[in-house]
């Protein structure tokens, strides 16, 4: 499959990038600064691009299998996600993206009835700012019907750890283990993504990993 990932030089960018290489797809990684990128693959093609120069990345998502975008804005200005997901949108339908897979938040997880995560007492003040700016973007999203989107939640806590390839797949709904604890390797992450991309099964639909 030929996969393009935006972000490529983040955290979970550089993960699923190395994945989607492991399982030998033809990768084009897409960042503002590929320098930063150190991973050598004669399938591997490293552009740079801003998600904001709509005609630049059109060109580069014409005819690809699939597209992950793990974009991510600058802390102190949110806003970029909705701008960034607005642009990502109507380029995705103009080059006639097959599937696009989304990286987003936890916060805009249920946690009760009609109760989200985000806006729990126990929800980090610090990122509510962008755990709010995730869920304006997973409406939009919700409203998109001719773009085959999927929307992958982490789980409440994910950071770099091991690749185990077990963990659970859920709704709209937080998934936590039997002592309360939601988490998940970025590792693992990256590989429910390219499971996504490689046998679809949330197509405009929102999916959570957790173990």
């Amino acid at each position: 499959m030929k996969i393009t990932i935006i972000g490529a030089s983040g955290n979970i960018g550089s993960r699923v990038m190395k994945e989607a290489l492991t399982r030998g797809h033809e990768v084009t990684g897409i960042s503002r600064n590929t320098s930063k990128i150190t991973e050598k693959n004669s399938k591997l093609k490293l552009i740079n691009c801003d998600i904001f120069n709509s005609t630049e990345l059109g060109k580069h998502l014409q005819n690809q299998d699939v597209v992950i975008s793990a974009y991510a804005p600058a802390f102190d200005n949110v806003k970029q996600l909705v701008d960034a997901t607005n642009t990502l949108i109507e380029v995705a339908k103009n080059a006639k993206v097959k599937h696009l897979i989304v990286v987003g938040g936890a916060g805009s997880l249920e946690v009760a009835h009609n109760s989200l995560l985000l806006d729990s007492p126990e929800f980090p003040d610090a990122w509510r700012p962008i755990a709010r700016a995730h869920k304006e973007a997973l409406h939009l999203y919700e409203a998109e019907k001719s773009l085959n989107w999927s929307y992958a939640h982490p789980a409440a806590m994910i950071e770099p750890g091991s690749k185990t390839g077990k963990f659970r797949i859920g709704g709209n709904q937080l998934l936590a283990d039997k002592q309360g604890n939601s988490k998940i390797s970025i590792e693992d992450f990256a590989v429910a993504l390219l499971d996504e991309a490689e046998t679809p099964q949330h197509i405009q639909k929102r999916f959570v990993v957790a173990y």
